[in-house]
């Protein structure tokens, strides 16, 4: 995959970013090369391989520390919300940013 110049335009413009043009033609090199990077990691075949835990766990046998999932802390969300322009359901409200 790669991506053109109107990408990264379109890219800057949801991003609220103002890209000059050495800017612009920079980040397409770089994003260009993340993605050669990711397609020659799907190239890697991985069948028969177990995923990790932990990355030490290829090297030694990890123990990992885990809690109870309990509530620890009380629900202040009113108190929290007091001071929202508008809140609804619980929810905090806020401007669609998103075209």
């Amino acid at each position: 995959m790669a991506l053109t110049p109107q990408d990264i335009g379109r890219i800057a413009n949801l991003a609220r970013l103002e890209l000059t043009t050495s800017e612009s033609e920079r980040m397409l090199t770089q994003l260009n090369g993340f993605f050669d990077i990711v397609e020659q990691m799907r190239a890697v075949d991985t069948s028969g391989v177990t995923p990790l835990a932990h990355p030490v766990a290829a090297i030694q046998d990890v123990a990992l520390r885990l809690r109870e999932d309990v509530a620890s802390e009380p629900n202040q969300r009113e108190a929290n919300q007091q001071s929202a322009p508008v809140v609804e359901r619980g929810l905090f409200l806020v401007p669609k940013v998103i075209e």
